[in-house]
């Protein structure tokens, strides 16, 4: 459906320009024609030459452009499941025994999360396919319906792994050490370890070819360096830059992670993937907490992307993110909230002002990334990465017409100084409570905080009979055989990094890193 109309506004927040600033507009309107921005101008010069058109806005609002999430995994949060936080090595495992929704409501519960606090786009990297391929393509377009459905826009990619799906080590000599039911249990687990990396990316190129649309990047997401292996990562992006995807994959998220690469190779794991040819403009590396400055340097030179999970590394207690370092080399940055941030939810207003905050360091002269930045971070940054740079990110003629409005007197409240900058106002005031509408490519799909393309109460109601249900005695094997996993990684993790606490990584770029 192409969409026709006004949508007016106080001000626009236009975009970050080559100067550092927020372009900014005021009184003005945006004019959509087939989903796209085809002017921004005066509010009533628009409207007189444009009088038929309908009107959305008003001169009490703060427009901006649509957010968008980099980094996604899945609906319902481990917490809202029963699993425990802990260090990533001790969470993951117990994702095993969480209860799944399917995949149109898992992604509809998000998707509600995400709209409704601005965010108009998403990097979906589905944790992993299982079965067949025809499973494979079901549960892929299921996911890609759902955010049709409730008309929001999504890059689609799948995680893959060929080795080491429990720790750290090769899946064969853990598995023979483990409990005879354990075992039994987990070897079914391990089933898209089998799968040959060629046979993914012969699914990759047929979902591509069909799924790829205006509103649908299909991507590739190698899981991490410790879960593939040097052949695979080649393939996978070797057949990224045939079909000019974009490439998303986890890495340095934990010091043991950091440290698996410079035992099995010698080096960083930065340095190895550059050793590969695996770095390049088309990769995006989500977390990146662990990396030396001369890894930053590389990425750098590369052109890589860096996606920065703020609530991740802090919940998890994974590591904090050189990000004033990547910015002070020109890496280019993206935000994502990875499975949820510091509220549990999918709120890309509250993760920025956790970003802003996070980075501000101590010092009286060092420099920090101001509310532009933190901003375009969250949209042009981020459309770069899921796969929709140059068409959404920004307001501006040509753009798809994915937009914020914010209400001025919620962000005021009571008033606000005329001498504030409009961006810091929105950034540190602004927020889901302030949403009025949301638009993506002209479509309003949020209405005063709620969605309008499904029934909201319908859906939600759904998932919580789903929820209520009585535990099966597969549910309670599930959980009984994680629960006795869990501390056999612990004491083999514990005596290969020492029981220790390591600061963050972070604290040590003193001096800027030199």
């Amino acid at each position: 459906m192409t969409v026709d109309c006004l949508i007016e506004a106080g001000a626009i927040l236009t975009g970050r320009g080559p100067d550092g600033q927020m372009g900014v507009a005021r009184h003005a309107a945006i004019r959509v024609k087939a989903g796209l921005i085809a002017e921004i101008g005066p509010t009533a010069d628009l409207v007189a030459r444009r009088p038929a058109l309908v009107r959305h806005g008003g001169p009490g609002l703060i427009a901006m452009p649509g957010l968008v999430n980099a980094h996604h995994h899945f609906g319902l949060t481990p917490l809202m499941a029963g699993v425990p936080f802990a260090p990533l090595e001790f969470w993951l495992p117990r994702f095993w025994a969480m209860r799944g929704l399917g995949p149109r409501l898992d992604t509809l519960f998000s998707a509600i999360e995400m709209l409704e606090s601005g965010t108009t786009t998403v990097h979906h990297i589905h944790s992993g396919l299982t079965g067949t391929p025809e499973a494979w393509s079901a549960t892929s377009d299921a996911t890609l319906d759902a955010y049709a459905e409730i008309g929001m826009r999504a890059g689609y990619s799948f995680m893959m792994r060929d080795r080491n799906l429990l720790s750290y080590e090769d899946d064969a000599g853990l598995l023979a050490s483990l409990p005879g039911p354990l075992r039994d249990w987990l070897s079914p687990q391990l089933a898209p370890a089998a799968v040959p990396t060629r046979d993914y990316m012969d699914f990759f190129t047929s979902l591509r070819a069909r799924r790829t649309g205006p509103s649908v990047r299909v991507n590739l997401a190698p899981a991490n360096l410790h879960w593939c292996s040097d052949a695979s990562l080649q393939m996978i992006i070797q057949t990224a830059r045939d079909h000019g995807a974009q490439v998303h994959m986890h890495l340095l998220e934990t010091e043991r992670q950091a440290r698996f690469s410079t035992r099995l190779n010698g080096c960083t794991a930065i340095a190895h993937l550059k050793a590969l040819d695996c770095l390049g403009p088309n990769l995006t590396l989500g977390h990146v907490n662990w990396a030396t400055p001369e890894d930053l340097d590389l990425l750098a030179d590369c052109g890589c992307m860096v996606c920065h999970n703020a609530s991740s590394g802090l919940r998890l207690g994974s590591g904090i993110a050189p990000v004033n370092q990547m910015r002070a080399r020109g890496i280019p940055l993206a935000l994502g909230i990875d499975q949820s941030n510091i509220a549990d939810d999918r709120d890309m207003t509250l993760e920025m002002k956790l970003v802003w905050a996070l980075h501000r360091e101590t010092g009286l002269f060092n420099d920090r990334p101001d509310a532009t930045e933190v901003i375009a971070m969250a949209t042009e940054g981020g459309a770069r990465s899921a796969g929709f740079g140059g068409q959404i990110g920004r307001l501006e003629p040509g753009f798809q017409a994915d937009i914020v409005l914010m209400r001025a007197a919620d962000i005021g409240r009571p008033m606000m100084s005329a001498r504030t900058p409009l961006t810091d106002a929105v950034l540190h005031r602004g927020g889901k409570a302030a949403i009025e509408q949301v638009f993506v490519a002209g479509q309003e799909v949020v209405r005063k905080g709620r969605v309008t393309m499904i029934d909201r109460d319908a859906v939600m109601a759904e998932i919580a009979d789903r929820l209520s249900h009585p535990e099966t005695a597969a549910e309670a094997t599930a959980w009984d055989m994680v629960n006795t996993l869990v501390p056999i990684l612990e004491d083999r993790i514990g005596q290969d990094m020492g029981h220790r606490n390591q600061p963050y990584r972070y604290n040590a770029f003193h001096n800027g890193g030199e």
